[in-house]
């Protein structure tokens, strides 16, 4: 199984290329199941740490306060200067800055997870990041790209607390009160990660295979470009401040993977060109190979 989640990159890669071949094949995988899929992940995360994980919080408040801090402002700066220098039509550079504004996405967790990086600090900046950009993904749009985008709050939030929390927190609650199931549920649970991360990819790939195959290579590389920068500069810029390597990683994941699927949603809700949504389509298979590539790479050594 080892070697099975050694190979994640290759897999993404994989069945990503084969739903651009054939979308019909992960058609089913889709709605809801997504939505399961990362509530299943996130318990297997969860299933893995204990209430003493989230204390280190308390006693470094400081950790998430640059990780919120530089995830909003690196980000948005980046979106919006890459937008200029490859000169995109307006509809696309306001995609871009769009999912640039965006908090991070729960697929950081799972590459946390699948690093052996701090899951509870990588889960806890989410939903902050994610509760925080209620309020800085509009601002931060309106201000870069001049125009307003409403954000539903309540649906926001809880998406949150549904795929994030609830999941975790029975995890927790699981590993306990039930640590011989836990013990042997643990084995499986990063196998089982990689299948479901490789199905959603597939899924999304497949799904916005016409859009992604004409938006054309200029859109590509400056999507490849925002999310390389961001998981480096999110590296360097926390490591400064922090000195700890298995910190800074844990934070340059979160910086560097955006909810793209929230950025998605924003830009079909908000915006009458349907290409606004482009950039956040692609960014969803790009940040996704890029992590995988970062699990191979940069995993942690497990402790015993």
């Amino acid at each position: 199984m080892r070697v099975f989640v050694n190979l994640f990159p290759l897999w993404v890669i994989l069945f990503s290329v084969l739903a651009l071949l054939n979308p019909q094949l992960f058609n089913w995988f889709s709605g809801n199941l997504i939505t399961y899929g990362l509530g299943i992940i996130m318990l297997g995360m969860g299933l893995t740490l204990k209430v003493n994980d989230f204390k280190i919080l308390y006693k470094n408040p400081r950790w998430t306060i640059i990780g919120v801090l530089t995830q909003f402002s690196i980000m948005p700066f980046l979106g919006w200067t890459i937008s200029k220098i490859f000169d995109l039509p307006n509809f696309f550079a306001v995609g871009l800055i769009l999912v640039s504004c965006c908090p991070g996405g729960t697929a950081s967790n799972v590459i946390a997870y699948l690093s052996n990086l701090n899951v509870a600090f990588s889960v806890s900046m989410t939903f902050i990041s994610t509760v925080t950009g209620v309020i800085l993904t509009p601002l931060l749009i309106s201000n870069i790209s001049g125009e307003l985008i409403n954000v539903d709050l309540i649906g926001l939030v809880l998406s949150a607390i549904k795929v994030v929390l609830l999941p975790v927190f029975l995890g927790l609650v699981v590993s306990k009160y039930l640590p011989s199931f836990t013990k042997k549920m643990i084995i499986y649970s990063p196998s089982v990660s990689v299948v479901l991360i490789v199905l959603i990819v597939a899924s999304i790939i497949g799904e916005g295979k016409e859009i992604i195959l004409q938006s054309g290579i200029n859109l590509i590389i400056s999507v490849m470009t925002l999310h390389f920068l961001g998981f480096t500069l999110g590296y360097i810029i926390s490591f400064i401040f922090l000195r700890d390597k298995k910190l800074s990683k844990t934070i340059c994941i979160e910086i560097g993977m955006q909810n793209s699927g929230l950025g998605v949603v924003l830009a079909k809700e908000n915006y009458i060109n349907p290409s606004t949504a482009i950039p956040s389509a692609i960014s969803s298979l790009v940040h996704s190979i890029y992590g995988s590539i970062f699990v191979s790479v940069f995993k942690e050594p497990k402790k015993r």
